[in-house]
């Protein structure tokens, strides 16, 4: 197994906000995940406080004075 393949399965998956905790509670409860899986994603965010929401970050756009114009030689 090389490194990469390595460092992927260390990697845990966790909960990040209070909206992903009380949809996992909700799986848990009707049976859905097993409470070894809930209790492994919960126990990886730890005792922290979470946000309620997390949103995906945004991309940085290109500003427009950053492309090049052609220069015309008259």
């Amino acid at each position: 197994m090389n490194n990469a393949m390595a460092r992927k399965k260390k990697r845990k998956a966790r909960i990040k906000s209070q909206a992903q905790r009380r949809k996992f509670a909700e799986l848990l409860v009707e049976g859905k995940i097993d409470r070894e899986v809930y209790e492994r994603w919960n126990r990886a965010a730890g005792g922290r406080k979470l946000p309620e929401h997390v949103r995906k970050k945004k991309r940085k756009k290109k500003s427009k004075s950053t492309r090049r114009r052609s220069k015309r030689h008259g």
